[in-house]
């Protein structure tokens, strides 16, 4: 099977099977997403979302963030892990927010790639999620998972794989694609036991079918 005809299989496929997936950090603003994101490097979805809520009821908003030290803000998150490197950028960039774009986020992938802390992966999904532009969010799941199935084959940088789908899953697919290959990479195409295979269904279609 060609990679395009494949990825849309696959797309269809994992739209039965996750019908509502979604971004799993909780967020209201967009501003709670660009600090969230931030950060889950390297920690649960899980864990950040109980973090954020302590840091919130301290700091309700992007002047506030900015108002802080970065000391301050490491006390509260540094349960995510990587605190003081978490917490400087958060800082930083809830001041360029303040300061340049009127405590707005930016709308443009440029402008989010030019704040602090944020990777093509983040910025990618402040796009899809808040602004509901075409994304390709390149997590481990997804570079995990499209390797296994075959859309890829023995890539692993984030920016080859978001390059080599952006050429294969069409642009209103992409961003619900991520998050269902969350889901399905958390559920059912585990990293850390084997596979589950057997109740997989791309099962007939993947490439790998349990086979690394």
């Amino acid at each position: 099977m060609e990679k395009k005809a494949l990825a849309l299989e696959v797309i269809s496929r994992l739209k039965k099977e996750y019908p509502d997936a979604d971004c799993t950090l909780d967020y209201d603003e967009a501003w709670k997403l660009l600090v969230s994101v931030r950060l889950a490097a390297q920690c649960t979805d899980a864990r950040v979302n109980v973090v954020v809520e302590k840091l919130y009821e301290k700091y309700p908003d992007v002047n506030a963030l900015a108002l802080a030290s970065p000391e301050e803000i490491e006390a509260i998150v540094r349960p995510c892990g990587l605190g003081k490197s978490k917490a400087r950028d958060i800082n930083a960039c809830m001041k360029i927010l303040k300061e340049k774009y009127d405590c707005k986020v930016p709308t443009t992938f440029d402008e989010l790639l030019a704040l602090p802390g944020v990777g093509r992966k983040s910025a990618n999904l402040i796009m899809g999620d808040v602004f509901g532009k075409p994304a390709i969010v390149t997590d481990t799941h997804c570079i995990r998972l499209t390797n296994r199935i075959g859309l890829v084959e023995g890539v692993k940088d984030p920016k080859k794989v978001e390059m080599a789908l952006w050429k294969i899953v069409p642009p209103e697919e992409g961003n619900s694609f991520c998050h269902r290959l969350v889901y399905h990479g958390r559920e059912v195409c585990t990293a850390r036991t084997h596979p589950f295979c057997s109740r997989c269904c791309l099962q007939d279609i993947c490439e790998k079918n349990g086979v690394e």
